[in-house]
């Protein structure tokens, strides 16, 4: 059975930083790229950032130059840290594990809330 499940949501003030974690089980980690989307309330989910099994990153344009993903395999978690949250950024965030040879994520955790506000 697999399961991806997500922590290090919260209540964060403008300007803060977070970091959220994915633990992977039931998977080859190692062999899957893992990537971070977000939903905003009245929103359509949005790909905030991925990494490959190799270690080749992406961002969207929107957290570019904010955020760090990256990954530890021997502990099958992926990372996403985020800096200078701001309003904007409140929303479920969610991890997804994709098959090398599948073109869109094959697995989704829970997500969990990452709410910014004064």
């Amino acid at each position: 059975q697999v399961q991806l499940v997500e922590s290090g949501g919260g209540l964060v003030q403008p300007g803060g930083s977070l970091r959220l974690s994915c633990t992977a089980s039931g998977i080859d980690f190692s062999i899957h790229a893992m990537g971070w989307y977000r939903q905003a309330p009245g929103k359509q989910r949005e790909l905030v950032a991925t990494i490959t099994a190799g270690g080749t990153t992406t961002h969207a344009d929107s957290v570019k130059g904010r955020v760090t993903i990256s990954r530890d395999n021997a502990k099958n978690t992926v990372y996403l840290q985020i800096h200078s949250l701001n309003l904007e950024d409140t929303a479920v965030y969610y991890c997804a594990a994709r098959r090398i040879t599948a073109l869109t994520p094959d697995y989704w955790g829970q997500g969990t809330q990452v709410t910014v506000s004064s």
